[in-house]
């Protein structure tokens, strides 16, 4: 999904206590944004676009160590925080404590935020550019990869992970998202990363033990009536390759009243392998070993690791042709040279006839979570901006500047002012934590580069070419387009009625799975 953001007004939390260090302490970070501009001149203005944790962490760096900066921040939506508030696993709260440092960033009186704005949509990118003298961009990435197999474009039972996280989290694009949980008992879901065991676990989860939590409402109504019992979750390698984390396996086996089947010792490396491997990944492994604490002829629902699997298509009822029933698996083998290592190489297995071997699993629903990409903004182009589609990034040196190629393809330069932060630079990879060291990075560079521009301070424009007016440039033009932008005073009245509406039925927040919805409770 995209985060836009500009950035305008109060209240914001951002990292989590245990990733707090002692340079990042809450008091500090609000002293420092609440100090005085200490340059001369008119004040720098940055536009982020984008309100996810990129663009909030590199808000915080640049209000931090750019005394004199000024920071609008642009959302897609008329909330902001992106994939802290929309793609978090409601019985991860903890995870969202990243929030709070995000609104200490809002406090900031050079801090504004610009929701309800979807840049290079409702408002050209090209409106932004006269007023800036940066421009980062930090929106996500909304596409999901694909699979390329038969049947994969069905709408009933077929769902990208991606869409049921945002349609159990509330998010507006996927409010009509309606999985079907009722005609059969098993769910497939292909990716073996802490996404799939999200899925995996909501699925299988009590629903009375998420009533507490911020899970959208019709969510809690669809999964109360689900029929889902089993859960296989299915990777094309082996477990050594495997992207999933001890914390979110260790989840899903404990959970009450759900069972795990045993992997197989052959599939599992030997003894000596196990104790040779990096810690994390020893415990892993041993933790798999070990299996299940709950009795499968007890236990009413139960899950797997399925290995080796690729999926070659999805078939459905001849007689319910809207009714998933199986999907057909190739099965792999790893490479017979070195097949513990981490990056084992796979092939077709064949049977002694030298044909593949295939097998069927019963499927009435299907997940993929195979990762996401980046799409390219209407717009870019004007900036000079040659997004890369293959790989859904905006190419950049890896320090946050935007790079282009020039004529002979052979020669990189940098275009003035334009920078990326998260997964629109580095791919949709790492958690909240690694997104923040990203963040900081590029936006050090960006402090780097004000710094030897000296006093001319537009990054993007020639001296004396940028009106330095930011939001309060654009503003006519937005309001000339009829948009409808929200504040952060906005946003707040918005968490204020969605904790209000929560508290009636014992939850944390009760959100509104409607853009409509929103603006209709400010108005």
């Amino acid at each position: 999904m995209l985060e836009r953001t500009i950035v305008c007004s109060k209240n914001m939390h951002l990292v989590r206590p245990a990733l707090r260090t002692k340079t990042m302490k809450p008091y500090l970070l609000k002293q420092r944004l609440q100090s005085t501009v200490v340059s001369s001149g008119r004040p720098v203005r940055i536009a982020i676009v984008g309100s996810g944790p990129a663009g909030f962490y590199a808000a915080a760096r640049l209000l931090s160590k750019q005394q004199d900066a000024i920071v609008d921040m642009y959302e897609k939506l008329p909330v902001p925080f992106g994939l802290a508030r929309y793609g978090v696993a409601p019985d991860h709260p903890e995870v969202k404590n990243c929030e709070d440092k995000f609104n200490e960033v809002a406090s900031s009186p050079r801090f504004n935020f610009i929701g309800n704005v979807d840049i290079g949509s409702d408002l050209p990118l090209a409106a932004l550019k006269p007023h800036y003298d940066a421009i980062l961009f930090s929106y996500g990435a909304s596409k999901d990869k694909e699979l390329g197999i038969p049947g994969e474009k069905a709408l009933k039972s077929v769902h990208s992970a991606r869409a049921f996280v945002g349609w159990y989290n509330g998010l507006p694009e996927h409010r009509d998202l309606e999985p079907d949980l009722v005609s059969g008992e098993d769910a497939v879901i292909i990716g073996q990363g802490n996404v799939a065991l999200d899925v995996a676990r909501i699925l299988l989860s009590d629903v009375d033990a998420l009533r507490s939590t911020d899970i959208a409402d019709h969510a809690l109504e669809t999964l109360s009536k689900s029929r889902i019992k089993r859960v296989r979750v299915v990777g094309r390698r082996g477990p050594l390759q495997a992207a999933f984390t001890i914390k979110e396996v260790r989840e899903l086996l404990q959970l009450p009243s759900v069972s795990f089947d045993p992997i197989s010792k052959g599939l599992l490396p030997p003894e000596d392998i196990v104790n040779g491997l990096p810690r994390p990944q020893k415990r892993l492994m041993q933790l798999l070993a070990k299996g299940s604490v709950n009795d499968p002829q007890t236990a009413s629902k139960s899950w797997s690791l399925d290995f080796l699997l690729s999926p070659e298509s999805l078939h459905w009822s001849p007689m319910h042709p809207y009714h998933l029933t199986h999907t057909k698996f190739l099965r792999n083998e790893l490479d017979p040279s070195d097949p513990h290592s981490p990056t084992a190489k796979v092939s077709p297995k064949l049977l002694s006839s030298g044909k593949k071997a295939y097998v069927n699993l019963s499927s009435s629903i299907f997940f993929r979570s195979v990762g996401y990409k980046s799409l390219p903004l209407p717009g870019l182009e004007d900036l000079g901006i040659e997004f890369d589609s293959q790989r859904g990034l905006i190419p950049n040196d890896g320090f946050g500047r935007v790079n282009k190629k020039l004529l002979d393809n052979s020669l990189i330069s940098h275009l003035p002012g334009l920078y990326c932060a998260g997964w629109v630079k580095r791919g949709p990879t790492g958690v909240i934590a690694s997104t923040m060291t990203d963040a900081f990075t590029t936006a050090d560079t960006i402090i780097q580069d004000l710094t030897a521009a000296g006093t001319s301070k537009s990054l993007i424009h020639a001296p004396g070419q940028s009106s330095g007016l930011g939001w309060d440039g654009v503003k006519s033009e937005a309001e000339s387009c009829g948009l409808r932008t929200t504040s952060w005073q906005d946003w707040q009245r918005i968490d204020a009625l969605e904790r209000e509406r929560g508290q009636k039925n014992g939850k944390v927040r009760s959100k509104f799975g409607r853009v409509e919805e929103m603006l209709d409770a400010l108005n």
